[in-house]
């Protein structure tokens, strides 16, 4: 399998609707815009209504995101014992949270991508829960959901949605990571032609030691039209149930302890021919789009984490005295309070932003938008932690506090769900699509050994997206009337050629942080009108 196999047509952005991106568009083409013609993309909320158990499911979701059961989680007891308790996955599963995406149909919530992402926010303040959340969810069982036919959805997801069975994503092999396409998992087709028997090993599987649903993925034999025999991935799903299904030891990890991380392994697992998600052969599709629906909700996981760090920072830099002044007063500090307020920013910008687009009915593929998202985040993430970090000196490198705790956590962020080095590839080769063709005619197929001309490419189309998504977010505040000094201000300092990206900008967004000792900017959800 080599990286061309993974360029596709793109679009960047994709033009909708809600967000009248078609100008941003034309950044590829390298025409110049105004950025006010950029507007960012209301939810399907028409206003925000009251809470009561009469409230459509969209108000379920308002109501987790204020639930006070969210924060009695003991997050050092999970880390330290590496294990969810019972009595915490059971008040997950209470609250819906193993069915946010589930059709109500199926017993789910059938919420949104934008409600998705909001409770990602939530969720985001344990990395062991988000984790495991996400792997039953946002991977586990949404092969189902997108490809999956109807027995298939009614069979499996009733059960899913609460929570009485969980799911895991089967993809990873021990010789087979970011190369996908070269697992050596085999299924091979009964003589009866009603089964398939499944032999292999899945390495690094979230939730695999109690997942009882398994998406798994393996090669079996297809005869092309030209009656060619070729090995091609095929996506089943797998029972606990069956025959033949072995767990190993979970992994002590760096960080994300609590989540339960382990090898898979199947022995003749017989799984019956209905139990084919899609096509035989068309199981690298059904892979690829699982992992390109879920990646957008890092940047809203994260703008979560940062504003409480900005919280928890915040109070200590305010009230720690050296020198005969307040940490906060110094310059320094204030420029690392500016840097996670200016992240967390840009972070929910571009998940909303990409959440918006996938919600509207039609808009094409945001695999693209959904990776440069990813990307962003996960290494936006890493940083704010490690200045948090710093801030408290000696005392952030303890446990008693925990930020070595969401220093270990977020590293995960740049490994799963695709590594940002596989992502920055894809989207360098499908973020331009006339330069990329002109790439293509004049390399061939060598461009993808130009991976450090191509990092630099993809670097630039990801701070094009992360400024059009900031753009467009605040002239859209301006266009509503909020009229916030921090919100504009953070507009202006992320673009980099802005006059008013200055330092005295810089310490006037530290300032109202620290006044207020927390994030200072309103949701973009507040408004949806």
């Amino acid at each position: 399998m080599s990286l061309s196999d993974f360029i596709t047509p793109g679009l960047f952005p994709r033009c909708t609707e809600a967000s009248n991106l078609y100008s941003t568009a034309l950044i590829r083409l390298g025409q110049p815009i105004s950025v006010y013609k950029c507007n960012h993309p209301k939810p399907f909320l028409t206003k925000q209504p009251t809470i009561n158990s009469n409230n459509c499911q969209e108000n379920k979701c308002i109501f987790f995101c204020t639930c006070a059961n969210i924060t009695i989680v003991d997050s050092t007891k999970i880390d330290h014992e590496a294990v969810i308790p019972p009595e915490t996955l059971n008040g997950l599963k209470e609250l819906g949270l193993f069915g946010i995406q589930i059709p109500e149909e199926y017993g789910g919530l059938g919420l949104s991508n934008t409600m998705y992402a909001r409770l990602g926010e939530i969720t985001s303040l344990d990395g062991a829960i988000a984790v495991t959340l996400a792997a039953h969810q946002a991977i586990g069982l949404k092969g189902i959901l997108i490809a999956g036919n109807d027995d298939q959805k009614a069979k499996y997801l009733p059960k899913l949605a609460t929570g009485e069975h969980i799911a895991a994503f089967c993809l990873t092999e021990p010789g087979s990571g970011s190369d996908a396409a070269s697992i050596q998992t085999r299924a091979t087709l009964t003589e009866d032609g009603k089964h398939f028997l499944l032999n292999g090993t899945k390495f690094w599987i979230s939730n695999g030691g109690w997942a009882d649903i398994m998406t798994v993925f393996a090669r079996t034999e297809v005869v092309d039209k030209d009656g060619q025999k070729k090995d091609k991935i095929t996506a089943f799903i797998v029972e606990r149930a069956f025959c033949g299904v072995t767990s190993g030891k979970p992994e002590d990890k760096l960080g994300i302890r609590g989540s339960n991380t382990c090898e898979i392994t199947f022995e003749d697992t017989k799984v019956p021919i209905e139990n084919v998600i899609g096509e035989v052969g068309g199981g690298f599709k059904v892979a690829m789009n699982i992992l390109n629906n879920g990646r957008f909700s890092m940047g809203s996981a994260g703008a979560g984490l940062i504003k409480r760090l900005i919280e928890l920072t915040s109070e200590y830099a305010c009230t720690r005295k050296q020198f005969s002044r307040s940490l906060s007063e110094f310059g320094m500090i204030q420029d690392k309070f500016a840097t996670m307020t200016l992240n967390a920013f840009v972070m929910e910008s571009m998940a909303y932003l990409t959440a918006g687009m996938m919600d509207r009915p039609g808009v094409p593929d945001c695999s693209l938008e959904a990776a440069m998202v990813k990307v962003f985040s996960s290494e936006g993430s890493w940083i704010c932690v490690s200045e948090a970090l710093q801030v408290l000196g000696g005392l952030g490198f303890t446990k008693n506090y925990p930020y070595e705790r969401y220093l270990r956590d977020c590293r995960i962020l740049q490994i799963f769900e695709g590594t940002n080095e596989i992502l920055r590839m894809y989207i360098a080769l499908t973020g331009m699509q006339y330069a990329g063709k002109i790439l293509t005619g004049k390399i061939k197929y060598t461009i993808v050994e130009e991976q450090l001309v191509l990092k630099k490419v993809a670097d630039v189309l990801i701070n094009l997206y992360a400024m059009t998504a900031v753009l467009s977010r605040t002239s859209r505040s301006i266009s509503i009337g909020l009229s916030e000094r921090s919100l504009n201000g953070l507009g202006f300092v992320f673009s980099p050629d802005s006059p008013e990206n200055n330092d005295a900008n810089t310490k006037k967004i530290a300032q109202e942080v620290l006044a207020k000792r927390a994030y200072v900017c309103s949701h973009p959800l507040d408004r949806t009108f």
